[in-house]
């Protein structure tokens, strides 16, 4: 326990390490997760949410999570994040209860195997990968929401950051985004919706698929009976910028354009929030509305 967190805090040039693929544990990517020329600390880490009903629906079957924290030892500061955001679906008696059991198992299952561990609260290191990790929470989801929720589903969008890596778990259609300054907006997930598959397949075009009968079916989500592999990647932290996690509530009512002008606009992610909410139920507030947005400097 003292050497690995010892080596999360190395002082000596580390080789950048792009993409993690295996194990986070072993020393050559604990230095690469330091970043000794970035020195990161508490205010260059902000995060803000908020919710909605929208203005159709009585009940709010959405679930979000973030905790994050920042190690430090006077020296460096690593930053650790967990953020996710679960949609539920089924009706209110299964929607809710679906997403809540999702996210309560996956956030549980990661911070025994990560959070606890870093903070020196477990006897041992996890041996996973930061992939297996996600991956071993999005299963615990799903068998979470099986056995709580017959009948009801839930997407799941979750971002796990560590150091300077975002590993992504993703299922169904909420996303996330990276956006940055000079206007870019990065889609990093993937809609498992009939839709989007359509829109893939070039048999409709985006203004069918936009008022298209069926945008709202899902091939892939948590709580279906078929095996299924999740997305799961792991990127650099996207810096200077922002990380976006929201429902379809969001995305679906509001253009990119307006979300990017907002997120701009405003200079804390929470007030932000708040103005992403605001403009998808002015927009007519068809679904429920979840928006997480961490800002990197």
């Amino acid at each position: 326990m003292l050497k690995f967190i010892k080596s999360l805090f190395r002082t000596d040039s580390p080789k950048q390490i792009i993409n993690v693929e295996t194990a986070p544990l072993p020393e050559e990517q604990l230095k690469a997760l330091t970043k000794d020329a970035i020195q990161i600390s508490p205010h260059h880490f902000l995060v803000g949410c908020a919710q909605s009903n929208g203005r159709q629906r009585e009940h709010n079957e959405d679930t979000l999570f973030w905790i994050n924290a920042i190690f430090s030892n006077g020296v460096n500061d690593i930053p650790f994040g967990l953020f996710i955001v679960a949609d539920g679906m089924g009706g209110h008696q299964f929607g809710e209860v679906a997403s809540s059991a999702a996210v309560k198992a996956m956030s549980e299952l990661i911070m025994k195997k990560l959070y606890l561990p870093l903070f020196g609260a477990a006897q041992e290191m996890p041996s996973e990968s930061l992939h297996e990790i996600v991956s071993s929470g999005i299963k615990a989801a799903q068998n979470a929401v099986i056995t709580k929720a017959p009948g009801g589903g839930t997407t799941l969008t979750s971002a796990l950051l560590l150091g300077e890596q975002v590993t992504i778990g993703h299922v169904g259609d909420s996303r996330l985004y990276y956006i940055f300054p000079d206007g870019r907006m990065d889609v990093m997930t993937n809609d498992h919706s009939l839709v989007k598959r359509l829109l893939d397949l070039g048999q409709i075009n985006e203004e069918e698929a936009k008022n298209h009968p069926n945008k709202n079916v899902l091939y892939r989500a948590l709580g279906q009976s078929e095996p299924f592999k999740p997305d799961i990647q792991t990127t650099p932290l996207p810096r200077p910028g922002y990380i976006m996690i929201c429902s379809d509530g969001l995305w679906g009512s509001v253009s990119d354009d307006e979300i990017f002008r907002i997120i701009t606009s405003n200079e804390t992610p929470s007030v932000a929030c708040s103005n992403l909410v605001d403009a998808a139920n002015e927009a007519g507030g068809p679904d429920n509305i979840s928006v997480i947005l961490i800002k990197t400097i």
